[in-house]
């Protein structure tokens, strides 16, 4: 109860001095009161600040970046990527690309720390409900699959011949349903998405049915699920959006699948890239110790079946993110500190990725860290699939502004690739009939066939029939 009234104190100190700090102290004074706080504000300076751009007599090495202006000159978001045709059209047809506008002046929401507590903890009242499906994986576990329907929509279930797109949403690894995900769920449907909102093993509410929990990069549970979805809307175009550190969930099965990932484009809100160095740097003590409170809260109703395989005392006195994650996968095995994290950290097969990636990132977020040392823009700036669009203000999974920020930014980055797509599709079919008929002999004419590029999904290990239990569900 005392570290609640602590914490408390500390939020409400913060909100006192932030904003009168802004306009009455100088910036040198703003920044050490912020850092002895654990709070650290990355704000761009200079009118004439340039992105990171590189040329040495070829295309690697190279980067893209866009500006957008304030009313002093000031850029407040840049889109930063290898030069390509994708990034052009990219820039061309995405308008919160270059004209995202945050929300400044004397407003709590100018700390980057409490817009981030807001939108993780701050209730929203979603117009959206959901249907759940309990999905028993091939080792007997089970995680959630949370479709999202309007509350006036009567009929619950939609069809499996729907040609809708998919909307496959990953929340933060610690299970958090936030409010960025449930407005991104509003959003998707107004936008004719399906939204579905997976679940791991143990989190929001799904059974543990095995001792066995997801690792923090493991990416067989989300495959399973995938599997799942395509037999279920096999006709739909599949997306996926991860949150936070749900990102790493999303970033290991998109380079463990490569190709054959099944999804059409990916887009990664505030994610963590460098895991481990992430665990072991540690956070500010309030968001640390409520992060590892949470996760405590959800694992206590299990304390005497994991007793069987883990030493609960260790983990229930743990006081760190590192200690509940080494509690958890490394003290009974074998597997060191190290070797667990050459198996799941996120970037580990980011060669291997094959859909384009949208990473939105703020420079002041206060969870991942330092942009300079935490964000990967070497990446960006050499890899055609991946994508950064980087901010000066938004927080962590924030991005307060005068529109619906980094929702609407998903989607459009979705339906600007989409449509990058469709047209490459149609200027390659018109090519290969052009040079069909001009390559036909004797007057005689032959249609030419073009080859689908849609997949094939592959038969699953197991019986998908038995498994994919409708009886399972439930609605909540």
């Amino acid at each position: 109860m005392v570290e609640w009234l602590l914490a408390l104190c500390f939020v409400i100190l913060v909100v006192s001095i932030w904003p009168g700090s802004k306009y009455f102290c100088t910036e040198s004074q703003r920044d050490a009161l912020l850092q002895r706080f654990g709070i650290l504000q990355q704000v761009a300076k200079g009118k004439t600040e340039k992105c990171v751009s590189e040329r040495e007599g070829s295309d690697d090495a190279q980067s893209a970046c866009v500006g957008a202006l304030t009313g002093e000159k000031q850029r407040t978001v840049a889109l930063i990527c290898k030069p390509s045709a994708l990034a052009n059209y990219l820039l061309k047809h995405c308008w919160t690309f270059s004209n995202y506008s945050p929300c400044v002046g004397w407003t709590w929401r100018a700390s980057a720390f409490l817009q981030s507590v807001y939108e993780a903890c701050w209730p929203y009242e979603s117009p959206v409900q959901f249907v759940r499906d309990n999905l028993q994986l091939s080792d007997d576990g089970v995680v959630a699959l949370d479709w999202a329907v309007p509350s006036y929509q009567k009929r619950r279930r939609t069809s499996s011949h729907s040609t809708s797109p998919v909307l496959l949403i990953i929340p933060n690894s610690f299970g958090k349903i936030t409010r960025n995900v449930l407005k991104l769920c509003e959003m998707a449907l107004s936008h004719g998405y399906l939204p579905v909102v997976f679940n791991r093993r143990n989190h929001n509410s799904c059974p543990l049915t095995t001792v066995k929990l997801q690792q923090f990069g493991d990416p067989a549970d989300l495959r399973e699920a995938v599997r799942y979805i395509r037999y279920r809307q096999p006709a739909g175009r599949l997306y996926a959006v991860s949150e936070s550190s749900g990102s790493g969930l999303l970033l290991s099965y998109l380079g463990e699948c490569g190709s054959s990932s099944y999804v059409t484009a990916a887009v990664c809100l505030s994610p963590v890239f460098r895991c481990q160095s992430w665990f072991e740097s540690g956070l500010c003590w309030p968001l640390q110790g409520a992060l590892v409170l949470y996760q405590k809260i959800c694992l206590s109703r299990y304390r005497t079946v994991l007793a069987e395989t883990l030493q609960t005392d260790t983990l229930f006195s743990s006081h760190s993110l590192r200690g509940l994650e080494e509690a958890l996968f490394c003290h009974n095995t074998s597997i060191t500190w190290d070797a667990y994290w050459e198996h799941n950290e996120p970037l580990r097969d980011v060669d291997e990725v094959a859909i384009p990636v949208l990473s939105v990132c703020a420079k002041d977020d206060p969870i991942r860290g330092d942009a300079q040392s935490t964000v990967p823009l070497e990446l960006f700036e050499t890899n055609p699939h991946f994508f950064l669009l980087l901010t000066d203000r938004g927080g962590h999974c924030g991005f307060s502004t005068q529109s619906e920020g980094n929702d609407a930014a998903s989607l459009e980055f979705f339906r600007a690739t989409t449509d990058f797509f469709n047209a490459e599709e149609r200027a390659k079919q018109l090519a290969s009939r052009r040079r069909g008929l001009g390559g036909a002999a004797g007057g005689r004419f032959f249609r030419h066939r073009s080859v689908s590029t849609c997949k094939r999904v592959p038969a699953c290990s197991h019986n998908i029939h038995a498994i994919y239990s409708w009886q399972r569900s439930y609605t909540r």
